[in-house]
């Protein structure tokens, strides 16, 4: 036997190393067979009598025919004791289904003769596997086995008009058990045709249905026509399975046995992850395939998204209370656009996590998942109240001016959680993103944890100093201060909309004028309603919630282009940029060595992928021929 193939990929190694232990050379003896294969007899714990394992025997010589015959085992339904096992009826079962769906291959359904061909379960398995009955051919044997009298219904079968198969039945004498304990050697073909002519009423059958010649000739044509329709489409299969090889080799990258061989692979590596990184900071979508089939290299995107809805955290749910609403008529609308606790209040909102992303887990000790209390509370006045009340001195018609930094401490607590949440979320998504892509451009699984190791330390620097940027602007923002003129164009909007929301229902239309007059007595009514505290404590409310919305348009920005866009996405030196050509120049021989190069088992798998393109290549050029 010159070769035992087939033997299933998952445990080829283990099975070269079988074949050592046994010392296998030119043969293997049937004993070691069933030893390798873990039949009966092997061992104590072996219960099966078949393997889904494949035994080849090839046979060559310049005589030799092209062809594959597949022996598999006929179906039994019954268990022979110490012989066959349970487990046996649907392995066997499953084999032969497995063999007869290959639409390339002659399905040979052999029966004894002498049983009822009604019974036999292999005819159903063939007209499902091969309904049009193309590739199926019918062979009786043991003619000589058939009860007297039992013959017309034999010969029905042969001359089609019983249990008909469009490719007919055939039928073949192999020797008997007497035949082979003879001492003297039989010739098998000259047995079988002195059957065939003289045996009634075998002897009256067209001579192209009896007989292994007859049969070998039908096979032929039969083969030949299968191999005339399956043509086109075992082009199709190699131009297919070519493609496929030629992928994973390039996969592979060059090959890399020297170190000027691996630094220009990462190189190369490197060169393409920015190229995809800029497509993916520029919303480039278009530019490569990889952007549909993985959502996460959309970088801008899911960088932009998250902007987004930390704007909308910090607006809904950054401030400790709701802003009283100006009391104004309706139609008049309130410009601010801080929630508010009068005529429209805010949806309730359950305590929620401030990320929107989980933790890679190699990062789960740097990045913050802290909850916060989505919901603002009301009773803005009454808490301004109280803490004016608590820090008032002696001032007259002016408040002590450290009130401010006491209310905007408790105003703005939730924007740390908020903040580190966002960029915890930032650093994630950049994370995600730079796995994903080393993925896409590298399929090797131990080259892309080298780099990562290696990448790490400078990973971890960025992602620090956006984390240590936020809360920087965090400590800064805990003082108030703003030249913005937009201050004080609010406190001055504010006081309008006030008068008008207190006014606004004494005014009354007049018809010469055409328009809404309002009397001035009315007016200095109204603006001496308030005592000193209550003026005070309402100048401070227009101060902070004037104050806020300056404050947290900033903030967000700040935020998003500082500590986030800077340090992460696309400033000069951020994550996403540190593989990059000029890093790998800098990596010392060890490293370079450390991570591209080959090991024993790429090296033999770029072998193999360099033997199969070679040999479908080959194949390739024949089939156009």
């Amino acid at each position: 036997m010159e070769a035992i193939q087939g033997l299933g990929e998952p445990r080829l190694l283990e099975t070269i190393d079988k074949l050592v232990e046994l010392h296998i050379g030119d043969t293997v003896a049937l004993p070691q067979v069933y030893k390798i294969m873990n039949l009966h007899g092997s061992s104590p714990s072996a219960q099966r009598s078949f393997s889904n394992d494949v035994l080849k025997i090839e046979v060559a010589g310049p005589d030799q025919q092209h062809l594959s015959v597949i022996d598999v085992p006929g179906i039994f339904r019954k268990v022979t004791p110490g012989i066959t096992f349970p487990e046996d009826i649907p392995n066997i079962k499953n084999m032969v289904q497995q063999y007869m769906e290959n639409p390339r291959s002659v399905i040979l359904a052999v029966i004894s003769a002498n049983v009822d061909i009604a019974n036999q379960e292999i005819l159903d398995m063939a007209e499902r596997c091969d309904p049009d009955g193309q590739r199926t051919l019918g062979v009786l044997t043991k003619p000589d086995l058939i009860d007297r009298g039992a013959e017309g219904s034999v010969l029905d079968l042969l001359q089609g008009t019983a249990h008909k198969l469009n490719l007919g039945w055939s039928m073949v004498k192999n020797p008997s058990q007497e035949d082979l304990n003879r001492e003297e050697e039989i010739d098998r073909h000259c047995a079988e045709r002195a059957f065939f002519r003289i045996k009634a009423p075998w002897c009256t059958v067209d001579k192209d249905r009896v007989g292994t010649d007859s049969l070998r000739l039908r096979l032929v044509e039969l083969l030949t026509e299968i191999v005339r329709k399956e043509f086109n489409n075992v082009r199709t299969d190699v131009n297919q399975a070519l493609k496929t090889s030629e992928k994973k080799l390039k996969a592979l990258g060059p090959s890399r046995e020297t170190k000027e061989q691996q630094r220009r692979y990462l190189q190369t590596l490197a060169t393409r992850f920015q190229e995809m990184t800029a497509w993916a900071i520029e919303a480039q979508y278009s530019s490569d395939d990889a952007f549909d089939l993985n959502y996460d290299l959309r970088l801008a995107t899911e960088v932009v998204n998250r902007n987004q809805s930390f704007s909308d955290d910090v607006r809904h749910k950054g401030h400790t209370m709701n802003f009283k609403q100006t009391p104004i008529a309706p139609g008049v609308e309130e410009i601010f656009d801080i929630a508010v606790s009068a005529d429209t209040p805010e949806p309730a909102m359950e305590p929620t996590n401030t990320r929107e992303t989980s933790n890679p887990p190699d990062l789960h000790d740097l990045l913050f998942n802290e909850r916060i209390h989505a919901t603002p509370q009301d009773g803005i006045i009454e808490w301004l109240h109280d803490v004016y009340n608590e820090s008032r001195g002696f001032e007259i018609g002016i408040f002590n001016a450290s009130l401010v930094p006491i209310m905007w401490k408790k105003q703005s607590s939730k924007w740390k959680n908020l903040a580190l949440g966002y960029t915890s979320d930032i650093i994630s998504i950049s994370h995600i993103y730079i796995h994903h892509l080393l993925e896409e451009i590298c399929e090797d699984d131990r080259i892309r944890k080298n780099l990562l190791a290696i990448m790490m330390d400078k990973l971890i620097e960025r992602y620090q100093q956006a984390i240590d940027q936020t809360k920087l602007i965090l400590q800064v923002e805990r003082s108030p201060l703003t030249v913005n003129h937009y201050f004080a164009d609010n406190m001055a909007t504010c006081n309008q909309e006030r008068m008008k929301g207190t006014l606004q229902h004494k005014a009354f239309y007049d018809n010469t004028y055409r328009c809404s007059l309002l009397k001035l007595s009315d007016v200095g009514a109204d603006s001496t309603n308030l005592s000193n505290v209550e003026h005070t404590v309402q100048t401070l409310h227009d101060i902070l919630k004037s104050y806020y919305k300056v404050a947290r348009k900033r903030f967000v920005d700040n935020i998003c282009m500082q500590a986030a866009d800077r340090h992460l996405i696309r400033g000069p030196d951020t994550a996403v940029k540190v593989f990059s050509p000029s890093f790998v120049s800098d990596l010392t021989d060890e490293q370079v060595e450390r991570i591209a190069g080959e090991d024993v088992s790429t090296k033999r798998k770029r072998a193999d992928l360099t033997r199969q393109v070679e040999n479908l290549q080959k194949a390739k050029e024949l089939l156009v021929l």
